[in-house]
């Protein structure tokens, strides 16, 4: 894992996970509404803003394997860095849960429990979160 980007659209707040080694839409993920974000590992409970609550879980770590050295330069327990979510719709906030055994968790705070599509593409994860219930 490499980045996290956000971005506004009419109907829905998207947030995408870069992944490139993950090619031909193979990324493995998990994303779901949980009562509360516990970091994988230790099994602290970490605060994330907002109504509700989507753990994203990528089956790529934000490290190299080989050297260790990270790809993604995120903090546990702190927002995503470059990600500003000021004006979106949906999204709140942001956090890194952690890179640990090969998998990377995110926290997504969003207004309320709505609902959402998660795409997996060619080294990207998407998750989009609409704006209101259908």
């Amino acid at each position: 894992m490499t980045n996290v980007r956000t971005g506004r659209h009419d109907c829905y707040d998207r947030l995408v996970v870069d992944a490139p080694g993950a090619k031909g839409g193979s990324i493995g993920y998990s994303v779901r509404y949980v009562g509360q974000l516990v970091q994988d590992g230790s099994g602290q409970v970490m605060p994330v803003p907002g109504g509700a609550v989507l753990e994203i879980v990528i089956h790529a770590p934000a490290y190299d394997i080989r050297t260790g050295k990270l790809t993604y330069p995120a903090q546990p327990h702190h927002s995503l860095p470059g990600v500003n979510l000021a004006g979106y719709r949906t999204f709140r906030a942001a956090r890194y849960g952690g890179s640990f055994e090969g998998q990377t968790q995110l926290g997504l705070g969003v207004r309320a429990r709505l609902p959402f599509r998660v795409l997996a593409l060619d080294g990207h994860l998407v998750v989009d979160v609409e704006h209101t219930r259908r």
